[in-house]
Parts: C-alpha cells; sequence; structure tokens
C-alpha cells in the first residue's frame, strides 16, 4: 500500500501552491497546519476548485509531537515551514524518526547544510530519504550543473551556476523574513575539492545570459553537497543568485561589515532578535498568478577547466521561481509516493531520481533546456 503525502506548512503561501499542485495531480494530500481555521478555507478552496476532499490535520513546529504524529514509515513529508533554520528542525527529525521521505522548500544554506551533515547519518541508519531544498532553490542549478559536467567531460573542473529573473513578479513575506534571516547565518562554497565557510555575498560572479552580461553575488546551495558526489574531479564551484543592483559590487563590503556587528555582543544579539520577532509573523502574502505570470526564471550553468576556458554551458529558462517550486514539491511527492527514491539519507535531487526522471520533473514544470 502506497503511503500519503503530508503537507506541512499547506496554508502559508508556498504550501497553498503546492497544495493546488497536489490536487491537479489527482494526489490527496494530508493538509497540515496550525491554524483549524485556515485549514477549513484551504480544504474548501480546493474542493471548490477541483472536487477534491482533503483530509486536515492540526500540527505547529512550536509542538513537535503534532509534527511527528503525521508522519509514519512510507509516508512522504513535505515542509513549506520557514525560516527553516529557526523552524524547520521538527519537520525533518519527525522524518527521520519515521523513516519517511522528506523534501522541503528551503532555500538557507544554513539549513541545507544542516540537513546534510546532521539530519543525514541518522536518517541513513533508520531508512529515511532527505530532499531538502527541492524548490526553485535548488533544484534548477543541479540538474543544468550535471547535464554541462557530463556533456564538458573528464577536463571539468570547476562549475558556476548562476540563478536569474525577469520580470516584476515580486516576492512573498515568507521569502523576505528568510533572506533577512539568512543574512545571519554561516553559508559556504565548494573551494580546492572541499567543502569551505563563506558568508553570503562573499564574492560578485558575472554570466553570460542570452548575450547580456549579468551579475549575482555567491551563495551556498545544496549543488556544493550534491554534484561534488557526481563529479570527483570538480575542484571548484559557485552557486550564485543573480542581482539587477547597480550597486550588487559592494554586497561583500557589506556582508563583511555584518559578519563583524554580529560578532560584537550587544550589536549581534539585538539583530538576531530583530529577525526572530520577524520571523514569527504570519507567511500567507505573495504575489497573485498575474504578478507571478510577469516573471521568468534562467539558470546557468558553466562548466570550465583548470584554466577558466568554458567547456560547455547549459542555460534553463522558464516560469516564476514559485509556480516551479509548487510543482517541483508535488511532483517529487507524487513520484517518491508511488515510485520510491533510489537511496537513503540525505541526497540531491540526481542522486534521488536519477537525471532522466529528474529531467522529466523539472520540463514537465514548464522548464526549457538550452
Amino acid at each position: 500500500m502506497a503511503g500519503r503525502i503530508v503537507l506541512l506548512g499547506a496554508t502559508g503561501y508556498t504550501g497553498r501552491l503546492v497544495a493546488h499542485e497536489l490536487v491537479a495531480r489527482d494526489a490527496r494530500p494530508v493538509l497540515a497546519a496550525r491554524s483549524r481555521e485556515r485549514l477549513d478555507d484551504l480544504a474548501r478552496e480546493l474542493h471548490e476548485a477541483s472536487g477534491a476532499e482533503p483530509e486536515t490535520a492540526v500540527a505547529d513546529v512550536a509542538e513537535p509531537r503534532t509534527v511527528r504524529a503525521l508522519v509514519e514509515r512510507g509516508d512522504v513529508l513535505v515542509s513549506t515551514v520557514g525560516p527553516f533554520t529557526r523552524r524547520g528542525g521538527p519537520a525533518v527529525r519527525a522524518a527521520v524518526d519515521a523513516g519517511a521521505v522528506y523534501l522541503d522548500s528551503t532555500g538557507e544554506a544554513a539549513f541545507v547544510r544542516e540537513v546534510f551533515e546532521q539530519h543525514g547519518p541518522r536518517a541513513r541508519e533508520n531508512g529515511a530519504t532527505l530532499l531538502t531544498a527541492f524548490g526553485y532553490d535548488w533544484v534548477p542549478g543541479n540538474l543544468a550543473g550535471v547535464l554541462a559536467l557530463r556533456a564538458a567531460g573528464a577536463d571539468a573542473t570547476r562549475l558556476s551556476v548562476g540563478y536569474f529573473g525577469l520580470g516584476g513578479g515580486g516576492t512573498s513575506a515568507g521569502t523576505r523574513t528568510t533572506a533577512t534571516a539568512a543574512l545571519l547565518d554561516p553559508s559556504y562554497a565548494w573551494r580546492d575539492g572541499r567543502l569551505r565557510a563563506e558568508r553570503l555575498g562573499a564574492r560578485v560572479v558575472t554570466f553570460d545570459v542570452g548575450g547580456r552580461r549579468v551579475r549575482g553575488i555567491s551563495a551556498g546551495g545544496s549543488e556544493p553537497f550534491a554534484l561534488p558526489r557526481l563529479a570527483p574531479a570538480l575542484r571548484d564551484l559557485d552557486v550564485v543568485v543573480g542581482s539587477s543592483s547597480p550597486a550588487v559590487h559592494l554586497v561583500p563590503a557589506a556582508t563583511a561589515l555584518l559578519t563583524g556587528a554580529l560578532r560584537l555582543p550587544v550589536l549581534g544579539a539585538r539583530l538576531r532578535e530583530a529577525v526572530e520577532a520577524r520571523s514569527a509573523g504570519p507567511s500567507g502574502a505573495g504575489p497573485d498568478a498575474t504578478r507571478r505570470a510577469s516573471t521568468r526564471s534562467h539558470v546557468v550553468a558553466d562548466a570550465r577547466d583548470r584554466r577558466g576556458r568554458l567547456l560547455h554551458r547549459v542555460r534553463l529558462d522558464g516560469p516564476d521561481p514559485y509556480d516551479l517550486t509548487a510543482r517541483f514539491l508535488a511532483a517529487a511527492a507524487v513520484r517518491a509516493v508511488q515510485q520510491g527514491v533510489r537511496d537513503v539519507g540525505a541526497l540531491g535531487p540526481v542522486e534521488a531520481f536519477g537525471l532522466d526522471a529528474l529531467r522529466g520533473i523539472v520540463t514537465d514544470a514548464g522548464v526549457v533546456v538550452r
């Protein structure tokens, strides 16, 4: 008997999008959130839209036992509850304890590292599979990176993956809160064949996207954990988030100053308190369908040799990042519950489903591989 898909954080902005994508795939998820009233509203909304009658359950990450009660072995737990470094732990621990498959929508480098390094070994022991950051952050870069490295061949030792958006769709309240929180947390990069600590925005990297030179700042991502496993010759890997700001070149200095300020006892404590207060609020607001339709996403992966010579470039063009996140999570959850995953432990997207299946998940979401 196939397990269930449990969607935690179903009434938040991203959670609602995922819920609609799941029922569009004829899945019948268990909707979980902390507000009974909002759960009932969402269940009615889904019923009116598709005739679905989803099960609901009240659960709050502030009471971890209520999250643990949601999931059993064979289930797939999808979490959209962020900021994940502050609120994501109960869900991933529940999945590990149950021996379930876990997916989340995080883009936070510190949480990705926590999942791979802290929860991954125990997940492997208990037969659980952890697929963190299975949204626009950072699935497309994993696919583009593997495609570029395989096409480039044995000489590829360097990889740069850039995420760029065009249009004015805007961001959700949850994204803005998470982005603020991420500034306070440590990040990392793959350098000289190993993972090294590095602050967010330590470097500015330039890409060619459709004949235009665009810039972005260095970030963490799941690529530094997942891709070196698949390409042992990889020495350096940049994950970059694009920025249209004319002042992007100032970001490394600004993040260096922030890192220094966080080390000061009083100022650092006040900065963290401000972020914690902001993260406690509701996260249901975000761009509507019309605004999302005005946004396009572009992900570029450049594979280079040790001298920096470009060997192969892969570009993925797709719709709005929020729509992609919802479609990726829904498709992966359905596939996991129906066909299973390829291994246990903390895995990257290619490790979990295989390259062909992952490419299908991504292209079925509306992404074109170039």
